[in-house]
Order: structure tokens, then sequence, then C-alpha cells
């Protein structure tokens, strides 16, 4: 077992093991070898997570917003420093190509350490209101106690989008990373307190669908991020309300991306596949309905079939291998029952839609798959399939498509590709979406807020626009004279 920590959690600044938590495997999905195994976290596990994190976060807050941030610039650079150890980690993880984790993974992750630690001091003042010869100031204060739960498409980055805004705002937090997933976390967590983090301030335990419950309802948790799937999302914020905590949803998604025919077209081809294949598919932003006007539609379609077939799948440790096995079997799986209901319902198979050549049996491959004359009504236009597959579909006129592009429940993300400017500002001006592009395509860089609309959620990853979902304002009002009385 290559990858097998220390123990399973991470609690109050060391490993910690609970042998009583049921056991589970972590597979390398490239050849289902056994890479760890680990516990999931008891209830005893999570109320020393938690009450560990409640003991230390009073002290963690009353310190100034730049000794925070200064500790988080360092786990940055230490992430930088130890880069390929990590992203080999997260390649065994997640199955994703080495030549993409080593720089789309942690190197994000530290990002996000380095922005959050970096714009501390500035970010986190409040404001003076002058009221005549009284005045009133606000200040921004930490919530407490932050959980939050992971998705397993970036588990490094998740752990650092998640904990950099809590920790530099003067939070603790309790993270729980996805069975799927579960090892990034803890080197995170070691590099944190590597870096001087004191002890308690971020934990992570491991757990399943089960586990969250136990963190969601806990009378000292304050807030609740989660990345994850819209039904998930329903039901986390849904407990979470109960108990009036403070929530961010960061959850799936059927995203457009419209080409007109002005667009050019190598980059548009290259925006839709990395909206559609990277990370084999599984990316709760991908655009991954791609709505091409008639006139350019042959050539479009031709192109990306010749691009796709030429997508390197082998073994994500070679760094020439561009795509990777997916997830897990029942990701898999599910994959190939979308693929299988495409067809039933009269899509047309472009490429792909089936097993690779020369990979491992025991692996979780899929070819990346592109369906044409895809309609608005077939499920694979309707549903998020997480996966390497691409819906193609033809439009007429700019109306048409912006009211079929938000013809939709989700509102994560959209994209459009034109050379008239004016048309794509018009065109985003009117997509119902949280984080939109133009000319490009899901590139999410930790300036920029993060997050989406509609069913897709609610609250912003990223930017500073993160750090007031992990403080609330406090408001003082000083009176400069005696108290003006009637009795």
């Amino acid at each position: 077992m290559r990858a097998q920590p220390k123990a399973s959690h991470f609690i109050d600044g060391d490993y910690v093991e609970d042998a009583d938590g049921a056991a589970f495997d972590s597979l390398y999905p490239a050849t289902g070898e056994v890479i760890a195994r680990l516990h999931a976290a008891t209830p005893a596990i999570v109320d020393r997570a938690i009450a560990a994190a409640k003991r230390a976060q009073p002290e963690w807050a009353a310190m100034s917003p730049t000794a925070r941030g200064r500790i988080l610039k360092r786990a940055a650079d230490i992430m930088r420093e130890r880069n390929r150890e990590l992203s080999e980690l997260e390649t065994l993880d997640t199955g994703k190509p080495i030549q993409e984790t080593i720089v789309a993974d942690p190197t994000s992750g530290a990002d996000a350490f380095e922005f959050f630690g970096g714009v501390a001091a500035a970010a986190l003042n409040g404001e003076h209101i002058p009221l005549g010869g009284d005045f009133a100031f606000t200040k921004r204060v930490p919530l407490g106690v932050c959980v939050g739960i992971g998705a397993w498409n970036y588990p490094q980055q998740i752990a650092c989008w998640k904990g950099a805004p809590a920790l530099v705002a003067g939070n603790a937090m309790v993270f729980k990373p996805s069975e799927n997933t579960p090892l990034g976390a803890l080197k995170i967590a070691e590099i944190l307190h590597e870096a001087g983090l004191p002890k308690g301030l971020y934990n992570v335990i491991q757990g399943d669908r089960t586990t969250g419950p136990l963190l969601v309802n806990h009378k000292d948790v304050a807030k609740v991020s989660l990345t994850g799937s819209v039904e998930t999302g329903r039901k986390v914020a849904g407990a979470a309300a109960a108990s009036l905590k403070h929530v961010t949803m960061e959850l799936g998604g059927k995203s457009p991306l419209i080409v007109f025919d002005d667009a050019d077209l190598e980059s548009a081809i290259g925006g839709a596949m990395l909206g559609n294949f990277y990370s084999t598919g599984q990316v709760c932003s991908n655009g991954t309905r791609v709505f091409v006007q008639k006139g350019i539609k042959e050539k479009f379609l031709s192109r990306l079939k010749e691009r796709t077939e030429n997508i390197v799948i082998g073994d994500p440790m070679d760094e020439a291998t561009q795509l990777g096995p997916m997830v897990s079997r029942a990701q898999l799986d599910k994959v190939f029952s979308y693929i299988g209901q495409g067809k039933a319902e009269g899509a047309t198979l472009v490429t792909g839609g089936g097993i690779p050549n020369a990979v491992s049996a025991a692996g979780t491959y899929i070819q990346p798959t592109v369906f044409a004359d895809v309609t608005d009504e077939m499920t694979i236009a309707r549903e998020e399939i997480f996966g390497p597959v691409m819906c193609v579909l033809d439009f007429d006129s700019e109306d048409e498509v912006i009211a079929r592009a938000n013809a939709t429940e989700f509102g994560l993300s959209a994209g459009v590709f034109t050379a008239d400017l004016t048309r794509a500002h018009r065109v985003v001006d009117r997509l119902e979406a949280g984080t939109l592009w133009i000319n490009t395509y899901n590139l999410a860089p930790v300036e920029v807020p993060f997050g989406g609309s509609k069913q897709s959620g609610f609250g912003r990853e990223n930017s500073l626009a993160a750090l007031q979902h992990y403080t609330e304002l406090k408001s003082i009002y000083v009176a400069m004279g005696p108290v003006q009385s009637p009795y």
C-alpha cells in the first residue's frame, strides 16, 4: 500500500487512529490497486476534532490578520517546494494524469494560501460611519468552528480553497474529504502545522455520507461549506438550516458553452475539449452542453473528432498521458449508463463511448465521448454526467440559444466564443450563471470569485468575496455625549 498515511485522521496537530471506525480501502483508479486502508470517523472522533477546533479558535482569532496570514504564506511555500510529491499523491488519489496535477492541483492550493495570507491585513477591515457628534464602526469577526466537506475531483485544491479563507479570517476548520480521495487533505493539514499553525485549527477526519450529518448537526459548528452534488447540497443545506448555520454550497451544473459562427474554430474546440475532458470530465463547472451555430456545425464536429481521437490515454504517472481513468468503478458505470441513454434517445455518437485499448483492465478507463444532434429534452442534455461526455447541440440565433441555455435548473457556469466582443458581453449578461468565460473556459484563478446560482449553489469560493462567507459583521455605535432620555 504505497500511499498509506500514518493514521486515518489528523486532529489537534497530530495523526490519530480509531480502529473502531469502519475500514475502507483507497484504490488507485488506474489499476484498482489498494494504495491505503483507512477508518471512517466514529462519533467520538468527530467530537474530538470539533472540541479541538473549538478550544483552539479563540486564541487564533485574537491574533492579528497579518500574523495569521504569515503562516498561510509559509504553507504555500512548502507546498510549492513539494509540488512533485503532492502531485504524485493527487494522481494516486484521483487517477488524474501527472501532467495535469503538477500544474493544476497542489499549485492552486498553494495559490489560495498565498493569496489569502497576503490580503488578510487589508481585507478584514471594517468601516467608520460618522453620525454627527456620534459615530459607529463595523468590524469583521470570525464565525468559530467551520466544517468543510470536499468532493473527489480536486481533493487538495478544495481542502485549501476552504481552509485558506476560513483560517485567515480567524476560524478553525474540520475538513472531511471524500472517501474516494482521502489522502491529500491529510498532507495539507500536516504542511499547515509544519508552517506554524497552532494545534487544533485544521483537522481532517475521514468518512462517508453517514459522517457528514455528524458534522453538520453538531451544536458547536457555526458554518458548513460543501462541494458536491445538488442532491447532497439540498440535504446538507436543509440540515444546517435547522440550526441556522452559515452555509456555502458549491454544487453541480449542466453548463452551456456557446460557439458562434465567427469564433476562432481551433480556440473554440480547444475550450470545449478542456470544458469536457480535463480531469476525465469530472469538473463541476464543465461546459457539457456545447451549442454550435449551424453554419459551422459540420466543420466543428469534423475537427473536434480528429482532435479528440488524438488524446493520449494511458498510465497517469506517464507525463505523456493526457487522459486518465474515472475516479471509481461506480462513477464509470454511471457514465456508461448515460452513454447508453444517449444512444437510445437518438443522439449521434461521433466518437468514443467505449473502453480504450492498451490500458489496465482493472482500471476505470473510458474513451472521451462526443454526441452530436443532441436535443434539449434528451437525458444527456439535462442531467449532470460528470464524465468525459460532450453533448453538441446546434442553434440558429442569439435569442434562441440564450433561452435554451438558461432552460435548466442549474446555474454554475457558462461560456461564449465569438469574435464580436459586444455580442460576447451582451450574451454573458443574459446567461443565468455565477461564473462565466468569454473566449476561454474553466480558468479559475484564486483572485476571481467562483460559485453558482439557481440549484448550483450559493456563496462564493476564492477572492475577497470568500472572506465575507467566513466572517460576520459586528456594528458598534459610539455615543460622544450624555444620553437624552424622556424618563
